[in-house]
């Protein structure tokens, strides 16, 4: 199994530029000139990420698309950028700041008027988790990123953990076998419980701009770490069964969701939900011989031999040139930095996330198991 989370592509690049340079703590990236970035929306509370996030010379804010003046202001008093670049329509910000990338805060439905208004322009898109609201979207972004020639990147939270690729190293270096069983438990106690803004919560719960709840929201982030662990086999199948626990708070949309992906060697649980007692991003590799837990960004548990017993670990941190989503865009961008296939951000591994997801709602509808072969055919990897 290859190396290919994009943090470690270029560790040997990381290692040549901390010998030479000095550490963050002097601002070694101011030196460069950073990338000229857009925000578009601030309806998804993600983007405290990015605008609250220290300055490291490497992205430069210059324009921000967000209709709701109220709403911008609130964020504007929060994290002291001026209300002067702050427009009402994507060709107001683009004509006057002219970024080289954009990074898409709105509804995940409109991440697909993002891409057709900046892929023909020559401008790089980063969208937030997942990739798009439909498989149709998605194809549709696919083609258009393709067709100009620009990079479309999906933004998860658990691309970013030590963790993750400390478990990846560990299958790579054979230390608990092959892989056999991958499950993963995402979520949290529902956004209307643990306080989500009402900007955020609206299109959250909606069906057409969310395409789901649970379902799009959290089992996003089991798809697309399987398909990074196992580097893109193709499933042989997915069954998933979805629940509306709380139909009063979430009316129009599941909030609880458990995705079986089978492959030939493998299986894969992904459970999505909005009824945890508390926030869930964890992740246990079973091999043939031993297992990885990935308790958090950082805590781990290792059984590498059963009479030797397990380990705890913690987990180091990713290299500082690429250990953030925007760091990572400006070193793909400005530096070339390459996107291997499956890599947690790259276009053919969402691609696949929205396959899963897209296998997963029919099968939650029809109540039948969807065969990969006859929903999509012999697909290669």
């Amino acid at each position: 199994m290859s190396r290919s989370l994009p943090t470690v592509m270029i560790l040997l690049l990381s290692g040549l530029l901390f010998a030479q340079e000095p550490a963050r703590d002097s601002n070694p990236k101011a030196e460069k000139k950073p990338l000229r970035v857009g925000v578009i929306g601030l309806v998804h509370t993600h983007v405290h990420w990015l605008l609250g996030r220290e300055d490291w010379g490497d992205v430069e804010i210059v324009g921000i698309v967000e209709p709701n003046r109220d709403l911008a202001q609130r964020y504007s008093e929060q994290h002291g950028y001026s209300m002067d670049i702050v427009y009402n329509t994507i060709e107001e910000m683009l004509e006057a700041q002219k970024p080289e990338a954009v990074t898409a805060f709105n509804t995940i439905y409109d991440h697909l008027s993002v891409v057709q208004y900046c892929a023909p322009r020559g401008i790089h898109v980063m969208v937030e988790k997942p990739l798009a609201v439909n498989l149709d979207h998605a194809r549709q972004m696919a083609e258009l990123a393709k067709e100009h020639g620009i990079h479309l990147l999906t933004n998860y939270e658990t691309s970013w953990y030590g963790s993750n690729e400390a478990a990846y190293q560990l299958l790579d270096d054979d230390k608990v076998g092959d892989l056999r069983r991958l499950i993963f438990y995402t979520g949290h106690p529902g956004p209307i419980e643990i306080g989500c803004n009402e900007e955020f919560v609206e299109w959250l719960i909606d069906p057409v701009q969310n395409g789901g709840g649970a379902l799009t929201d959290f089992g996003c982030y089991g798809a697309n770490l399987a398909t990074w662990l196992m580097q893109g086999e193709v499933p042989i199948s997915v069954t998933c069964i979805t629940q509306q626990i709380k139909p009063q708070l979430y009316p129009q949309v599941e909030d609880d969701a458990t995705i079986l992906i089978t492959y030939p060697k493998a299986q894969v649980i992904v459970q999505a939900s909005w009824n945890w007692s508390h926030n869930r991003k964890e992740m246990e590799l079973y091999g043939t011989h031993g297992y990885v837990f990935c308790k958090n960004g950082t805590d781990m548990e290792i059984l590498e031999d059963e009479e030797a017993g397990p380990y705890e670990q913690k987990a180091d941190a990713l290299a500082e040139e690429v250990n953030d989503p925007f760091t990572y865009l400006a070193q793909v961008v400005q530096n070339g930095l390459e996107v291997e296939a499956w890599d947690v951000s790259a276009i053919e591994n969402n691609m696949r996330v929205m396959m899963i997801l897209e296998a997963a709602r029919i099968s939650a509808e029809t109540g039948k198991t969807q065969v990969w072969a006859e929903l999509y055919g012999e697909a290669k990897k």
